[in-house]
């Protein structure tokens, strides 16, 4: 954005708004002049500033001075339409942002209503929003698909003026952001002259979200000002250094004294379960009884209020939290943020350290706690890369077919579509840019009467024509089933974990309380709960005082690790003990794993052979993520069979794979054994076989509507979802293997639960590559993954005490060295 263009958007903001920024001893940023100056009429502008930069207020900024000239309607009086539509990838932060926009609205007086719409809100409020909406509505992705299903999209859109995307970069590559891309191309055609903002503090690649952004529009840039440059430390406890594990237990004490020298600090984790452990343990060494709040997305939305509300005022010093508050939400009083366990991306991170500190002038400051040794180095990892600015993050991806039979039921309940229109429409949705006629026309057969091998039951006709060739549900109760479950998040299925005669404190996994019986403990919402009954769809329990009780296992909030930073540990591995920065313990261990095994550079796979107890084992270091190395570890114990190598088992961690035989796999060519073609029959082999390929399918049909897991005043339990979509994979994987919903399976699989394609990419990039060591013992690089939780059992036999006795054993040597 020119300087002509910021000065001319000076001169377009009132007095009143002038006034306002000067009473708080502010002047306009540039870069909110400069969205200002580009909000016109279709326009689509990318804003990328950093956290703490007004990047909010930027966004609203050419609404509120838009609005701010018109009269507002007398009391009584039908408003004036929705203005601008703000869409956010979180509830939480729909509501922070709008308690935050409320403010200057009110200090300057302006006739502005601003209201909030997210599945929260209740149902009465819901429908006066759709009858008389406010000027400004803060939503979610999904609550948007809502409101576009209903027959009057059309009299709520038609006067919208902007719309504002914020945190674009954690929407756009996924599937809730091909949801939202045809979204945004439905309300093309309602308002085809409302602006379009995205905002965003972290972006790696912006040519590619400017065109899910823009669709066929072109889209204007507009640069935040940097603000000063974070303050990272990776803690280097005084404790030992675990080998693995997630806990971090062992710098809990010092996560407690970092908790007391700050004002607020936030700590985030990887998993709800490992924030459940973490609160429980810090709370039992809060001698000072400092107020230390959890915030994860199983508790009540009650309770999750009550901990925003808490933050908000300022009243809390500390907040155990998951990614539930990754994204934008201000709260002036955290000064820092605590990373526990190892953060699995740069941007992640970055975007976490925002939490802290919303002033451009002062610089955020962060500490970042690894659990054992490997995430020491990615740690590191993380640190030099946010230092360098760097970031990483996925590329445009192609629109999923099980989103787009959504949106296809979607326009259908809206009001029918024709098809041909339709078809035009969706390409300009930049995911589904490049789909071909036929491949539209297969989804929309399947939406509308299951496809070819399912169109003989009358329960998946669902669509039909009418005279005029518009698409249209066949009966009102198709409707009514499809906005019931809107929406691309799968979760497994909860259960209401609720105090005996008292209140729900949220929600847990069914299997995880189907594995307990009466009298059992575990950890949730901050407190020992002992379980007590089952009744329909809760589980009754009562506080208890046990020491050691369980925690719960949740499914959801595994982060891979990127690509980008696996590449930045590999190289720091090839470091050892020389680069700077590591402490004693790590630098030792890699000191000694270089003069036993081999330290690999960048472009080497180490595979390590060793005997031990008359088993023989096998670690390779891809450093792919756990879910590469879970089917790398599947595909390989299939040709370990093949070769007679008799494999027990193995174990995958981010890191590494080990996989334990009972003959020496090392007498094979590994080149052979690692080779890329694995993934063609093998796979196929595997996947016939395996229960991961129908727990993708699953998703796969929820996410499309072939199954609906919520009906008007019912909902099907998880045991009853997963029998009905495995006996559909059966009979299209019999008759009908290239349906729309088998392709979006295969699809799912090559990122998803198997990552086919990261371990496609590794295979082949370490062709000739692969660098075997014969060793007499474990390697000190082979322990934290023997270690590691999670091990898989292949049919043949298991190895209990083994993992344990080679850490010992290597720990003694070590010491002795």
């Amino acid at each position: 954005m020119d300087r002509e263009a910021i000065g001319d958007a000076h001169a377009l903001l009132p007095h009143i708004f002038t006034d306002w920024f000067a009473g708080r001893g502010w002047a306009p940023r540039a870069h909110q002049l400069g969205v200002l100056a580009a909000a016109r009429p279709g326009a689509a502008i990318l804003l990328v500033a950093p956290t703490g930069g007004g990047k909010t207020l930027a966004g609203f900024l050419p609404s509120l001075v838009d609005l701010a000239g018109r009269a507002a309607p007398r009391p009584g009086e039908v408003g004036r339409g929705l203005h601008t539509l703000y869409i956010s990838p979180l509830k939480a932060l729909a509501v922070d942002v709008a308690r935050n926009l409320e403010e200057p609205v009110a200090e300057m007086g302006l006739p502005i209503s601003v209201e909030t719409r997210t599945g929260d809100t209740p149902a009465a409020k819901k429908g006066r929003q759709r009858r008389n909406p406010p000027d400004i509505l803060l939503t979610t992705p999904e609550q948007l698909a809502l409101l576009l299903s209903f027959h009057d999209a059309d009299r709520m859109f038609r006067h919208l003026k902007a719309v504002v995307i914020d945190e674009v970069h954690a929407l756009w590559t996924t599937k809730r952001g091909d949801l939202l891309a045809l979204d945004l191309a439905r309300l093309d055609r309602l308002a085809p002259k409302a602006w379009r903002i995205g905002l965003s503090a972290t972006i790696a690649d912006r040519p590619g979200l400017a065109r899910w952004l823009g669709g066929e529009r072109p889209v204007t840039p507009v640069e935040g000002a940097p603000g000063a440059p974070p303050q990272l430390t990776v803690l280097q406890s005084e404790a030992h250094v675990p080998w693995s594990g997630h806990s971090a237990r062992h710098s809990y004490p010092e996560l407690m004294n970092a908790i007391r020298g700050a004002t607020t600090a936030l700590v985030f984790v990887n998993t709800r379960s490992q924030a459940e452990l973490i609160f429980q343990n810090l709370w039992r060494i809060n001698d000072d009884g400092l107020p230390i709040a959890l915030h994860h997305g199983s508790l009540a939305p009650e309770q999750r209020r009550k901990v925003e509300a808490a933050m908000a005022k300022g009243r809390l010093r500390a907040v155990v939290a998951t990614s539930t508050l990754d994204l934008g939400i201000d709260w002036g009083a955290v000064d820092l943020v605590i990373q526990v366990g190892a953060p699995k991306g740069c941007s992640r991170m970055v975007q976490r350290i925002g939490r802290a500190n919303h002033r451009l002038d002062e610089p955020s400051r962060a500490l970042l706690v690894p659990a054992n040794r490997f995430e020491f180095m990615e740690c590191r990892a993380a640190v030099e890369a946010v230092a360098e600015g760097a970031l990483d993050g996925d590329g445009p991806r192609t629109g999923a077919l099980d989103v787009l039979a959504q949106h296809i039921m979607g326009m259908a309940v809206a009001g029918g579509f024709n098809a041909d229109q339709l078809y035009d429409e969706i390409r300009t949705a930049a995911p589904y840019a490049a789909m071909e006629r036929d491949a539209f026309d297969a989804v929309l057969d399947f939406v509308a009467t299951g496809g070819y091998a399912l169109k003989s039951y009358e329960r998946w006709r669902r669509l039909a024509r009418d005279a005029n060739g518009v698409w249209k549900p066949v009966h009102a109760a198709v409707a009514r089933r499809y906005r019931l479950n809107i929406g691309t998040i799968v979760e497994v299925p909860m259960i209401s974990v609720r105090l005996n005669g008292g209140r729900v404190l949220g929600q847990v996994e069914e299997a995880f309380i189907e594995a307990l019986t009466p009298g059992d403990s575990f950890v949730f919402a901050g407190e020992v709960l002992r379980f007590d009954a089952l009744r329909e769809t809760s589980a009754i329990v009562s506080r208890s005082t046990d020491a050691e009780p369980k925690v719960p296992s949740y499914a959801g909030g595994k982060f891979p690790l990127s690509t980008f930073l696996a590449d930045r540990v590999r190289r720091l591995l090839a470091d050892g003990p020389d680069h700077p920065g590591l402490p004693p313990p790590v630098a030792e261990w890699l000191a000694i794993q270089k003069r036993r095994s081999l330290l690999p550079r960048p472009d080497q796979l180490l595979i390590e052979t060793f005997p031990r107890a008359k088993r023989f084992y096998m670690v390779a270091y891809p450093f792919e993520g756990r879910l590469a190395h879970q089917t790398l570890g599947m595909l390989l114990t299939r040709r370990m069979e093949r070769r007679r190598l008799k494999p027990l088992g193995f174990v995958a961690s981010e890191y590494a794979l080990a996989v334990w035989s009972l003959e020496d796999a090392g007498r094979v060519d590994l080149g052979e054994l690692f080779d890329q073609d694995m993934l063609g029959d093998d796979l196929e082999d595997w996947l016939a076989e395996s229960n991961l390929m129908k727990r993708t399918f699953r998703n796969v049909a929820l996410i499309s509507g072939l199954i609906e897991r919520r009906h008007p005043g019912q909902e099907k339990n998880g045991r009853q979802v997963t029998f009905s979509t495995d006996l559909i994979y059966d009979v299209l994987r019999r008759h009908q293997p290239d349906h729309v919903l088998m392709k979006a399976t295969w699809a799912d699989a090559a990122t998803g639960l198997l990552d086919v394609r990261r371990l496609g990419e590794m295979l082949g990039r370490a062709a000739g590559h692969i660098v075997h060591r014969r060793l007499e013992r474990v390697s000190p690089l082979a322990v934290p993954v023997l270690l590691d939780i999670g091990r898989e059992a292949v049919p043949g036999g298991a190895i209990d005490d083994l993992l344990s006795e080679a850490a010992e054993d290597l720990i003694a040597e070590a010491m002795m060295e």
